[in-house]
């Protein structure tokens, strides 16, 4: 169930994705708001589950991340002990930074950051080692064209 928020509340996370360093003052002060009642929001919205953590957002290409790769993945495993390893497996990837399971054709597609194609192939080899897989297909992306971790409050 989605969490009740209000006009306010959205401002203060708006402001929090924008740049969770602000201190309370600032937040108060863009959001129209005092410092007292925004850190109470923001108190009450890290209890409902709305903000999860705070983090930063480091540039890959920066540390030497160059390649990103989505991997399309098909199955012909289905049953809970494999998708259990699977799953865990994707999880102590730290190349992984995105795995989702799809309907349709393609079981389950991954964002891979990695130094080269070199390292790719180091991550591939390293998961057909941990488990089964019917089909791998791996995309290079090209160009970034957006990338965002701001959800439209």
């Amino acid at each position: 169930m989605a969490a009740q928020l209000d006009e306010l509340d959205r401002k203060i996370l708006a402001e929090l994705q924008q740049d969770a360093s602000q201190s309370l003052d600032e937040i108060a002060r863009k959001v129209g708001s005092s410092k007292t009642p925004v850190w109470n929001r923001i108190r009450r919205m890290k209890e409902q589950g709305v903000i999860t953590r705070q983090t930063a957002i480091l540039d890959a290409e920066a540390l030497g991340l160059e390649a990103c790769f989505f991997v399309l993945i098909r199955t012909s495993e289905h049953e809970a002990e494999w998708q259990r390893k699977f799953l865990k497996t994707l999880r102590d990837r730290p190349e992984v930074l995105e795995a989702h399971r799809l309907a349709g054709d393609i079981d389950y597609i991954l964002k891979v950051r990695v130094k080269n194609a070199r390292a790719y192939d180091s991550f591939y080899q390293a998961l057909i080692a941990e488990v089964k897989i019917y089909n791998v297909t791996a995309l290079l992306s090209m160009e970034e064209i957006k990338s965002t971790t701001i959800l439209p409050v």
